[in-house]
């Protein structure tokens, strides 16, 4: 080969190089959602597989893998090697509640993961039967407490531990009742079998607008975007109150750094578009941008925050 051949192709393979960086590789992408589809983790995560997939240029096929709290999906990611191609779409539970839920996880969500975006933030909302005598927080304060129970998607959930968080804050002993999931807790507070949860917004506003379930509260420090008529509960005299739920995109930490890099800037794109934007906000999440150094600030001090909540529920999952 003459050395003009050789110099065409060695110009060719570095831009065939340089094409297959600027979309990670070409292989097809994997997300592995860590929770059942239909849940909100499910929808974040196939609304961001489907815009990444443009930006990328290539196929991102979403795979569900739920199980033991989001445990699973996690650990697979986790463990999935340096060229497995595979991200996971994390949320509050899986980087910030189970590192001190489980006494033995899997994995560490500070060393197993590097962040590539944050989807957004969305808090529950207190709600309550339509039927229920109370109209507030205050009404709840006064009811007795053994007397009244509160509904869960599962020990050690979001859910969960803002009812926890609501007993102590109250000085209550409300009776927390965890279910299989949101969607069987949510059918069993319609029915009047217990009397209050934490929910999404998404989730309990059709039910709302319905006039089945009524809102005494919004988790979160400030208003719910989906929800601004609902006061939050530090409005309604709940002191140091704010426990929100929150997604993030997360490469594993042993996927090569030119490759997180790319696949970090293609989030950070696909985030900032007006089209994704509106379909989170269609489930009640609110985007904030939020670049490298922020999201590992963010998340170390949602595992401290969270783990206290956990410590002081006392919930615990072997």
């Amino acid at each position: 080969m003459t050395q003009r051949r050789q110099l065409i192709a060695a110009t060719a393979l570095a831009l065939l190089a340089s094409a297959a960086s600027a979309q990670g590789t070409g292989r097809p992408l994997k997300l592995v959602v860590p929770f059942a589809a239909g849940t909100s983790t499910d929808i974040v995560g196939r609304v961001l597989a489907e815009a990444l997939g443009r930006q990328l240029g290539q196929t991102v096929i979403v795979e569900n893998k739920p199980g033991a709290g989001g445990t699973i999906g996690s650990e697979m990611v986790a463990r999935a090697g340096a060229d497995a191609n595979t991200l996971l779409m994390g949320t509050v539970g899986t980087h910030a509640i189970n590192p001190t839920l489980y006494k033995k996880l899997p994995y560490q969500p500070l060393r197993d993961f590097v962040p590539l975006g944050f989807a957004g933030a969305t808090p529950t909302l207190l709600v309550v039967p339509a039927s229920a005598p109370w109209k507030g927080v205050a009404d709840l304060r006064q009811a007795s407490g053994k007397s009244v129970s509160f509904a869960s998607a599962g020990n050690g959930t979001s859910g969960h531990l803002a009812g926890e968080t609501l007993n102590i804050r109250l000085g209550k002993d409300f009776v927390h009742v965890p279910y299989r999931d949101g969607a069987q807790a949510l059918t069993e507070l319609m029915g009047g079998n217990v009397q209050f949860m934490f929910y999404h917004p998404a989730a309990v506003l059709p039910h709302i607008r319905a006039g089945k379930l009524r809102a005494l509260g919004a988790s979160s420090a400030k208003r719910s975007a989906a929800a601004p008529d609902v006061p939050t509960l530090a409005e309604q005299g709940v002191a140091d109150f704010d426990l929100v739920a929150w997604f993030m995109l997360y490469a594993p930490a042993s996927m090569p750094a030119a490759q997180r890099d790319t696949l970090r800037d293609a989030t950070q794109a696909v985030l900032a578009q007006a089209e994704v934007r509106e379909k989170l906000a269609a489930q009640g999440i609110e985007s904030a941008a939020m670049n490298a150094a922020e999201m590992a600030t963010f998340g170390t001090a949602e595992v401290a925050k969270w783990g206290e909540a956990v410590k002081r529920s006392g919930a615990q999952v072997d």
